[in-house]
């Protein structure tokens, strides 16, 4: 059940039976010579698509952009600043628990989301502490690529090379998720160095061609679709234990 596809009549109904949500976020920004821009927004989108359509979950609208200011010297990237992606979160937490929503599961696909996703749930609970009011809202935001059953699936296919920017793993599943967009790039070096950065011109200076550690190439939509069903078994547990808080 998606929330964008549904009347209000219908999400009147939905809550009758369950408050809770699942809010898909991720990011717009480079994924080396053969990712797709949106590939950290359309990897939890399409997870959270399959478990709506299995589960009769309700699944928000994709949140697409992030906090992604180190991808800003490839084009086509966009960012939020992370003061801007806390306000939207909050606006969002808000506007569900006006209708009566208590468990909002944000499933997220971007690293650089984690901290202001954090800073955002904090901020709402201590404005009820603070106000001497009991939150009425549980939030938690889990990452679909931290899964047990998706690390081993991952692990099985990409022994080396799956590094931690424009991974195969998440280009695999984003082409599962797209087929008709598949791209391909032979990558120079196969495997891209590893390592930190500070800002958009470190990264650039660090990782030319915006992956880090990965051998993108090893990327197909078969192991995507592998990939995808661990990633739901996954996240489906996590969100029934979720709603038992």
């Amino acid at each position: 059940m998606l929330l964008s596809l549904s009347t209000w009549k219908e999400i009147e109904n939905y809550l009758e039976s369950s408050k809770g949500i699942i809010l898909p976020i991720g990011s717009t920004e480079q994924h080396g010579p053969m990712g797709m821009i949106g590939t950290d927004a359309i990897c939890p989108e399409k997870i959270a698509t399959e478990i709506s359509e299995r589960n009769g979950v309700l699944v928000a609208p994709t949140i697409s952009y992030g906090m992604s200011q180190h991808h800003l010297e490839f084009p086509g990237s966009v960012t939020l600043r992370p003061t801007t992606l806390i306000a939207v979160i909050k606006d969002i937490i808000y506007s569900l628990i006006h209708h009566g929503f208590t468990h909002l599961f944000f499933l997220n696909g971007h690293g650089g989301n984690i901290t202001p996703l954090g800073s955002a749930f904090s901020e709402v609970y201590s404005e009820y502490s603070l106000a001497g009011k009991q939150c009425p809202v549980f939030c938690t935001a889990v990452s679909w690529y931290e899964g047990k059953k998706l690390r081993e699936a991952n692990d099985k296919h990409f022994k080396k090379g799956s590094g931690s920017h424009a991974t195969p793993g998440e280009i695999s599943l984003s082409f599962h998720a797209h087929p008709e967009a598949i791209k391909s790039a032979k990558p120079d070096p196969e495997i891209a160095p590893s390592g930190g950065f500070r800002d958009a011109h470190d990264f650039k200076a660090s990782y030319p061609d915006g992956r880090i550690g990965s051998n993108s190439s090893l990327a197909s939509k078969e192991i995507g679709a592998e990939l995808c069903e661990a990633a739901i078994k996954d996240v489906i547990k996590r969100y029934h234990a979720f709603l038992e808080k």
